[in-house]
This record gives C-alpha cells, sequence and structure tokens, in this order.
C-alpha cells in the first residue's frame, strides 16, 4: 500500500539523527536482553519480565518507525509485537527456531537503519521472507490465525500506519476468506471530495473498504494519488464494472506461497507452555535455508549507524563551569592588554600577569580537554554485546558449539575507535570459530569439553586500551601456515626457512591467505584478517598473535584510548618537524655510537644490557636534503605492546599537546603516518604511526608484501627526493 518500503528519511531533517540515534539504542538493547532469554532457555526457565521488555522495546521502535515514515520498520515492528504479544501469554511455544528468528529480527532493524542512513540498500526481500516465517508462527498458535502481512502480498509498512479499528477489519475479512482487492486512484484537488465519496458510493455495494492510503508519488501539485485496500466476495470482473474508470484501476492481492514443512529433530532446549506446542518443524525447515546472517550478499558490519553519545548531564555541567572560568580568564587578559596599550603597567609586572594568567588559562584549558575526552568515551560493552549475537548465530548456522566469556566491558574508549573497531573484532571472532574451534566431537577426541570457549578481555593500560581475544581450540599450525604461504605465492620456500615463529603466525595477517582449500561464507576466502590488520594499523595499534598447536590461539589488540587530543614529543629530523605520541614513548637518550651494534644487518642500541632496535628516520624517509649540522643524535625508545623500537633524531623539540587531522584523500594510502598536525608557530608536523613504524622495521617479509603484492599505490612513506 505505501510506495517503496523505506520511506527515506530527508537528509536535512533536524530530526533524522535523534530518530536514528533512539532506534539504535532501542535496537542494541533489543539484543542485550534476547541474549539474557536466549541463557534463561538454556537453563530450562523463561523470564516474563524480559518478554515483557522485548515487547515494550518493539512497541515503541513500531510507534517512533511509524511517525518518522520508516514503514518497512513500522511494519516489521508490527508483526513482531504480535509474536511477542502471543510468546508473553503462552500461546506460542518459545524454542530455540523462535529465538534465531528474534535475533535475525534485530539484525534486520540493523540493515534498516543503515539503509536510512544511506549506507545500504533497503533490505526488502529479507524484510519479506520475516514476514513470512512471523505469519508461520501465528498460524501455529493455539486457534492462531496468520496475520494479513504474512498471508498476503502487502507492504509490511502498511501496518504501522493502520489504525487500531482498521488492522482489525483487515484481520476479520481474511478470517472470513474474503479476497483482498488494491484501487490505485487519481484525484484532482479540486474535485476530490465529490470523486471520492462517488468511488465509495459505487464499491460499497460490493464490500467494504478498509483504509486510504497516499501513496507518496505518481501525481503533481493539483493532484493526488490513494491507494485504497478493499475486501470482497466479488470477483476481480464484478469490481472491474463498478469502480473502474479514467484514473482508476483495481488488481488482486495476492496471497503469498509458504515454505512446506521438513522434518527435523526437536529443538534441545525448549520451554513449553501448559497449551499444546507449536508446531515447529516446519519454521525451523525455513530458518535452516535462509541466507547467512548478514543477508544475502551483504557483508555483516556491527557499527551503529549514529555518532551520537549519551552524555550525563554532570559531565556537561563540569564544563559549562570551566567555560566560565576560561570567559574569566579571557576578561583578564583583556584588560591586561588594554593596560599595556596604555603603559600604565612596567614591562616587569606585565610579564609577571601574564604568565600567572598564562598558567591558569593552561589549567582550566587541560580540564575542558579532559571533560571533553571524558564526554567522547563509551563503555566496549557496547561493542561486545553486538559480538555475542554474532557467536550465537555464526556457531548455530555452522554447528559448534561456542561459549563467549566477556570480561573487561566496562573499560572505555573513545567512541570513534569503538565504531572502527566493531568489524575488526567481528573478523577476528568468525576466524576464531571457523578456523579455531573443533566440532563437538573433535573436541571430545581430544579431551576438551565439548563446549568451545572464546574468551574476550578487554582493560586499560597507561594510555592505551589492550583487547584480548582467547579460544581454546585447536591452535595454529606453522607448517600449515608456511605451505599455505608458499603455494600462495607469499614467500619462498629459502625465505620461509629463515622465517621466526613470530613471522610465521605474522603471515596470516597478509591478503589473500588463508589455509583453507574450499571456501565458505564462514572462511576461506582469505578475507577477514588482513583486514584487521590495516584497520588497527589506521588507529595507531597493533595485533599480536600467540597461538600453541593443539591448546588454543589468542590475539591482542593494544590501541591507544582517543585520536581527539594527544600528547607528543616534537622532534627533528634533518630540519623537518615529526610528532611521536608521548602514549608510545618510554624513553629518550642521547646517541652513543659506541653503543650501537649490527646484528643480522641490523642496527640495535644496547640500552642497560638490552638490545633495541634501531631505526634512522633520515633514512627511513629518504630525507637527503638537509643534513644535520649539529654533528649530535638523539634515540626515542618506543613501545607498543610489547615491541621497543629506537628512533634515531637529529633533536628533541619539546612536549606539546595537538589535534590530528588527516592527510587527506591523495595521501590516505602513505604508510608511517597516523596524520598531521598544525602548530602554534604556523609550522605542519607530521604524526607517526609508531605501529606502522615498527613493523616497517620489525617484520620486513611482511611489509614487503604489502608493498609490492597488495596495493602498489599502498606505499611507505618517502618524503624526500624527487
Amino acid at each position: 500500500m505505501v510506495e517503496g518500503g523505506g520511506g527515506r528519511i530527508d537528509p536535512g531533517d533536524k530530526a533524522r539523527d535523534e530518530f536514528l540515534s533512539e532506534a539504535q539504542e532501542l535496537v542494541d538493547g533489543l539484543g542485550r536482553d534476547l541474549l539474557k532469554l536466549d541463557e534463561t532457555v538454556k537453563k530450562g526457565q523463561l523470564d516474563p519480565e524480559l518478554v515483557n521488555d522485548l515487547f515494550r522495546a518493539v512497541h515503541t521502535l513500531k510507534g517512533l518507525s511509524g511517525l518518522f515514515g520508516v514503514t518497512r520498520m513500522a511494519g516489521l515492528s508490527h508483526q513482531l509485537e504480535d509474536v511477542l504479544d502471543d510468546l508473553r501469554l503462552g500461546r506460542v511455544e518459545l524454542g530455540t527456531p523462535v529465538l534465531d528468528l528474534l535475533f535475525r529480527a534485530v539484525s534486520a532493524y540493523g540493515r534498516i537503519l543503515a539503509a536510512e542512513k544511506g549506507q545500504l540498500e533497503e533490505p526488502a526481500q529479507e524484510v519479506e521472507q520475516l514476514l513470512l516465517l512471523l505469519g508461520q508462527v501465528a498460524m501455529r498458535k493455539t486457534g492462531g490465525v496468520a496475520g494479513p502481512a504474512a498471508l498476503y502480498d502487502l507492504d509490511p509498512g502498511l501496518f504501522g500506519v493502520l489504525t487500531e479499528y482498521e488492522e482489525h477489519r483487515l484481520r476479520s475479512n481474511v478470517q472470513q476468506g474474503l479476497a483482498l482487492y488494491r484501487i490505485r486512484a487519481r484525484f484532482s484537488l479540486l474535485t476530490i471530495d465529490s470523486a471520492l465519496d462517488e468511488l465509495k458510493a459505487a464499491a460499497r455495494p460490493h464490500g467494504e473498504i478498509i483504509t486510504y492510503l497516499p501513496t507518496g508519488s505518481g501525481a503533481d501539485a493539483d493532484a493526488i494519488e490513494l491507494e485504497i485496500l478493499m475486501a470482497s466476495r466479488a470477483s476481480i470482473d464484478v469490481l472491474r464494472t463498478a469502480v473502474e474508470r479514467p484514473d482508476v484501476t483495481l488488481e488482486v492481492v495476492r496471497r503469498r506461497e509458504a515454505p512446506g514443512p521438513v522434518s527435523l529433530p526437536p529443538s534441545p532446549a525448549t520451554i513449553r507452555p501448559t497449551t499444546p506446542p507449536l508446531a515447529e518443524a516446519p519454521l525451523r525447515a525455513s530458518l535452516s535455508r535462509r541466507p547467512p546472517v548478514g543477508g544475502e550478499g551483504v557483508e555483516m558490519s556491527l557499527r551503529s549507524v549514529t555518532q551520537t553519545v549519551r552524555v550525563d548531564i554532570r559531565k556537561l555541567d563540569r564544563l559549562m563551569t570551566i567555560v566560565g572560568e576560561l570567559a574569566i580568564v579571557k576578561t583578564a587578559i583583556a584588560k591586561l592588554t588594554e593596560r599595556a596599550r596604555r603603559r600604565s603597567t612596567g614591562p616587569r609586572e606585565l610579564a609577571v600577569e601574564l604568565q600567572r594568567l598564562n598558567r591558569t588559562f593552561e589549567r582550566h584549558l587541560a580540564q575542558m580537554q579532559g571533560g571533553i575526552l571524558e564526554v567522547r568515551m563509551v563503555p566496549l560493552g557496547q561493542v561486545f554485546d553486538k559480538l555475542a549475537r554474532v557467536v550465537r548465530q555464526i556457531s548455530r548456522e555452522h554447528d559448534r558449539e561456542v561459549n563467549l566469556v566477556v570480561t573487561g566491558a566496562e573499560t572505555e574508549i573513545d567512541k570513534l575507535i569503538v565504531e572502527e573497531l566493531s568489524d575488526p573484532l567481528m573478523h577476528m571472532i568468525r576466524n576464531a570459530i571457523g578456523h579455531g574451534i573443533e566440532s563437538r566431537d573433535e573436541r571430545l577426541t581430544a579431551g576438551k569439553p565439548a563446549v568451545g570457549t572464546i574468551a574476550l578481555n578487554a582493560f586499560q593500560k597507561g594510555n592505551h586500551v589492550v583487547i584480548e581475544i582467547e579460544d581454546d581450540g585447536a591452535g595454529m599450525n606453522p607448517e600449515a601456515i608456511i605451505a599455505a604461504a608458499i603455494r600462495r605465492g607469499i614467500v619462498t620456500g629459502d625465505e620461509a626457512r629463515a622465517l621466526t615463529t613470530r613471522e610465521v603466525l605474522a603471515l596470516v595477517f597478509m591478503p589473500g591467505f588463508t589455509t583453507t582449500e574450499t571456501a565458505t561464507d564462514l572462511s576461506g576466502r582469505g578475507m577477514g584478517l588482513d583486514v584487521v590488520k590495516t584497520n588497527m594499523g589506521k588507529l595507531g595499534g597493533v595485533v599480536d598473535i600467540a597461538s600453541e598447536l593443539g591448546i588454543g590461539t589468542k590475539m591482542t589488540i593494544t590501541l591507544p584510548i582517543t585520536l581527539a587530543i594527544i600528547n607528543v614529543l616534537l622532534v627533528e629530523v634533518r630540519g623537518r618537524l615529526f610528532a611521536v605520541p608521548l602514549a608510545n614513548v618510554e624513553e629518550a637518550i642521547a646517541l652513543d655510537a659506541a653503543q650501537v651494534r649490527t646484528i643480522e644487518s641490523r642496527e640495535v642500541l644496547s640500552v642497560r644490557g638490552t638490545s633495541i632496535p634501531l631505526c634512522r628516520l633520515g633514512h627511513l624517509f629518504d630525507l637527503t636534503r638537509e643534513e644535520s649540522s649539529r654533528g649530535r643524535a638523539f634515540v626515542v625508545i618506543a613501545r607498543i605492546a610489547n615491541r621497543r623500537l629506537g628512533f634515531v633524531v637529529d633533536e628533541l623539540v619539546g612536549q606539546q599537546d595537538i589535534v590530528i587531522k588527516p592527510l587527506g584523500r591523495s595521501l590516505h594510502a602513505v604508510r608511517g603516518f597516523a596524520g598531521a598536525t598544525e602548530l602554534g608557530d604556523q609550522r605542519v608536523a607530521l604524526v607517526l604511526d609508531v605501529g606502522a613504524l615498527t613493523e616497517e622495521v620489525l617484520i620486513p617479509v611482511e611489509n614487503r608484501f604489502f608493498a609490492t603484492v597488495d596495493d602498489p599505490g599502498r606505499r611507505f612513506a618517502r618524503i624526500g627526493g624527487e
């Protein structure tokens, strides 16, 4: 009935972002409550309050999406609301197939929101399949009849705009076996009242008109087009004779075809109400034939559709207080400037007062920066909850029993980093299930518990956040990794023999690398871990792997807490300024040439009995035009995760807070830099990507591949010469 299905929100509408933000929160809450409900089902229990919470959330989504014209979401919510109402009243059995359907609806909500944001195409086919399956649930309840949305080819958005009475009349006519007809009529605005009355009078003897809805298309400024839904026992020929005329057409609303029943074994975890049970086999069979969790041909993403952060009003209160204090400082500086202009104050007195004001200003500015960063911070639990749904869905689809254990969900990180982190974490989870966790029989044979475990842990370490993903699966086989790398031309046999164990494990991050011969929707296409490495590098982080064959694999991500305002050490290399994030700096010392040795063609510096690899930035960046004239050098020792590297520079300029700005589209492919910053004296400094530089120096085999095979345009920085 409603033209299209999405009702795309006007991008210029100021309420748009508020709708997307609120809807996203409701959908995320639905996902969390479904995970809790799933746990109660596994224990053979049922928490009625959880079902009530789900019903209320879906009801709110229905009203919200109907208000903003997101008709596909409104229609899905309507049908889902009916199923949840039957669940809480005990008319429908809460088994695993129904839970799978509810989880799938949450995923569909996410893609509908992404479509409203313009990130995806409208998931029309997916929503149609969901409506059909939800209708099957309605048909199999005690004395139930499927809703019209499931039985007839009606736009799902229709049910988000029908009044309660219209919905009742539609359902009543369907239950009585009447056919549904769609009348499309175009009326002039000058004669619409009389023309519509005439059409109603012609149709009334043959049936009941249920609703009139504007289509939103096919009309001009002087006309309006309506779609009219009518129920009747009369044939289409009789109705056409009665109602059709110029600008009025009629067609039958066809019934949908439901998938036939397929016998499957009963669900292992089922809550059985006192009413006769729901016949789940056809529904289970239909779910088993559905497309992958991301939707057919659609790459699944866990990113939110909104960058909105909900803020505690007390945090904003503190920021407003600081702003007020800064205003006082500004006024004081203005008065001091006026006094200096009139020369009523001596130079020494002026300098002392300016110094005092500067200290006050710096203190308040630091508080302001800290407050802004605090507002940007969100708990990692936001993405961990989504990952829990991914684990459940993927493990069920691929017959793996997996338990996800989450710790440190309260650890906070910048909202923008959380969004960039979502998809890499999903790839790592998929890899752990596809390559790590064995089948039930394999685990029992190996003396392991039948259910595999993936542990997700997060904690803060200095100015970084560490995220660990560990599984108790089969582990990584170095011989299989080397064989696959040689087979795919990543390394030669001679190069492979010279690799350390750490370098062998690092090969799994190569684009196109996989040890699986046959591709599935879970693994074997050579996509996933290279995405993880690339995205972590963009965020200034690194990924480490530790694995033991037969025991399991642990991947550790180390990330900065924020990318907004950071403290850096400014250094000079052959007349050019660079910024090293202070969070990565362990110490800075004068270079003692006597302590430098060469081991396996690599310079190392001995510092308190420890050998640290050196990287001469002037050589690495090919800075040959302006040599240092000071005859001395310094070493900035940087650490990221468990890796240490010494950057050789000409001069230590000082410490400063900066705001990182992107390099721009033309330079986005250059590796080695996290961005650039403008200094107070109008000079520009490039911000070093310590993670990428460390890997360039410490894992040359991996980066040689990235520089040649992956993308000729994706190169390491050479900023000197022509």
